[in-house]
């Protein structure tokens, strides 16, 4: 009954994450037009919830190594849904920027525990599988969010894809009431208070840097960062344990690899539907349906995936997929201004095929290679590169599109403009994806552990 209540409760808590992340992003022009909000608070908007997110991941990571994963998970739960709730209730852009921050620190504390309570559940043996399935939820949230977020905000207005996530949190918050345990292995130790608020204003400026584009904040960031790894190196209790990162070259190596596949793929998206809607003409529904390919093969492989790396070296998996990403990404890199459809539609499913093969074994490998009293803060950190390659894709296509086309609009006469700056960001992304994948296969072979995080 707990591997099922596990699965359950993770998995909605995932799917619901990854469902506002994309689905509210179709509500922004709605939400400008009711709150009278310009495009740079539409911008924050939907920024503030991934600053916040990856701000408190690591921090909350830790609290739930010391006092609780099933604990922090529920609370984190009940805060992310506080937080849609009153997101949709909200009557000006101020509170609903205040609100959807409180949602990224809900969805930071379910980020640092879903996957660390899976690895405590289930034995290595089905850990992949496990986490594959997990991963399928979050990809299935990300499919489903630009669909039925559309259809809820042209139905019954924006307001309703915030509070839809509130039965969805009920259910993930009961289905977390089975689970038997609280898995709190680093029970005992001091909390580094200090260095939470050093990693979180390091975050802080190091996002902001990356979304904005201003140098002093990214310098800001660095230094930050810098202290922060000078002083944990110190510390007995540390709230980031950098010598994981020195001594565990699975562990290492393989959060290179996850940085480096999502700095190379997740801005795919966002210069394709570009493309589609200035190049081809697509509306944003049709444009919708081509880029959905991508998600939609992601969410059927990446359990299939997560079973292979139950039989399979992790690395090998995981590599295979890298292998299959920097393939795709080298074809979307000939993409033209007379590329059909179907070819992109190909391209987008070998990239998620790609994806799906890397994502559940990397995650697997990151998690497999750590003692149990480390798992949350794994899990956290496993979201926080995430954001981070997340962060450094989209400033890569941006500046190239700077670089490129500088301020002239996207009109037909700047199309081949527009190609030739997609194609250095795409060629970028092989570069990045070629160096992931030696990371990858360098990382060495998992040590299979428990659910107790046993050797």
């Amino acid at each position: 009954m707990s591997k099922t209540s596990a699965l359950l409760s993770c998995g909605i808590a995932a799917f619901m994450v990854a469902f506002m992340g994309s689905a509210a992003n179709v509500a922004l022009p709605s939400i400008g037009e009711d709150l009278k909000a310009n495009t740079v608070t539409l911008g924050w908007i939907a920024t503030v919830y991934l600053l916040s997110a990856g701000m408190f991941s690591v921090p909350a990571g830790k609290i739930a190594d010391l006092y609780g994963r099933r604990r922090i998970l529920l609370m984190g739960i009940a805060i992310y849904g506080l937080g849609s709730f009153l997101s949709g209730l909200s009557p000006n852009a101020v509170s609903l920027l205040i609100f959807r921050f409180l949602q990224g620190i809900g969805a930071a504390m379910v980020f640092a525990t879903v996957v660390a309570i899976l690895t405590s559940t289930f034995p290595s043996e089905e850990r992949g599988k496990a986490i594959g399935i997990n991963t399928g939820c979050v990809y299935g949230g990300l499919s489903a969010g630009p669909f039925i977020g559309g259809m809820l905000t042209e139905n019954l207005g924006w307001r309703s894809v915030f509070l839809i996530n509130v039965p969805f949190c009920l259910l993930a918050f009961f289905a977390g009431l089975r689970l038997k345990g609280e898995w709190a292995e680093a029970a005992g130790e001091r909390f580094d208070a200090l260095g939470a608020v050093l990693y979180v204003f390091a975050l802080l400026f190091l996002i902001y840097g990356l979304t904005e584009g201003l140098l002093p904040a990214l310098i800001s960031g660095g230094i930050l960062s810098l202290i922060l790894v000078l002083y944990e190196a110190r510390q007995r209790y540390p709230v980031l344990d950098v010598s994981l990162f020195r001594t565990n070259p699975t562990f290492s190596l393989s959060s290179i690899a996850a940085l480096l596949n999502y700095a190379s793929t997740f801005a795919v998206s966002f210069l394709l539907s570009l493309y589609l809607q200035h190049i081809k003409a697509l509306s944003p529904q049709q444009t919708g349906l081509v880029l959905i390919a991508q998600p939609v093969t992601m969410t059927i492989l990446a359990p299939v995936a997560g079973w292979f790396s139950d039989r399979i070296e992790p690395r090998v998996v995981a590599s295979a997929g890298m292998a299959t990403t920097a393939v795709s990404l080298v074809l979307l890199s000939g993409i033209g201004e007379t590329t059909g459809i179907p070819s992109i539609v190909l391209y987008l499913v070998l990239l998620g095929s790609g994806l799906a093969l890397f994502s559940s074994p990397n995650t697997s490998a990151i998690m497999g290679s750590v003692e149990s009293k480390f798992y949350g803060l794994a899990s956290a950190i496993v979201s926080t590169v995430r954001l981070m390659g997340q962060m450094i894709s989209l400033a890569v296509a941006t500046l190239a599109i700077s670089l490129v086309m500088g301020s002239v609009p996207l009109e037909p006469s700047a199309y081949p403009l527009f190609v030739r700056s997609s194609k250095i960001s795409f060629w970028i992304f092989v570069i990045l994806c070629t160096i992931g994948f030696f990371a990858s296969l360098s990382s060495g072979k998992v040590l299979r552990r428990g659910p107790g995080g046993k050797l």
